[in-house]
């Protein structure tokens, strides 16, 4: 997710290869994301041509910015103020 969410589109091979992923293993989880309606899948092109894209729909872009916002309060929560000396 927060791969995508820095950019407009990524080619399917730019986030197996960043992620470090099996081809298997990244596309079970974009077409779980894909299931939730938070990624769009889009093929171009045909033959050895063809690629793959991804990116986050609106709502899997809501989702990842409501899920940093969440961290941060956690993180915020945590910091203990430093007491003077």
């Amino acid at each position: 997710m927060a791969l995508l969410a820095a950019t407009e589109w990524a080619e399917f091979s730019f986030a197996k290869e960043s992620l470090r992923l099996s081809d298997s293993a990244l596309s079970k989880q974009v077409s779980t994301l894909e299931d939730a309606g938070y990624v769009e899948v889009r093929k171009e092109g045909a033959g050895r041509r063809r690629r793959t894209k991804l990116r986050l729909t609106q709502r899997g872009r809501s989702a990842f910015e409501g899920h940093v916002a969440a961290l941060r309060r956690i993180i915020e929560a945590s910091v203990v103020p430093e007491q003077s000396a």
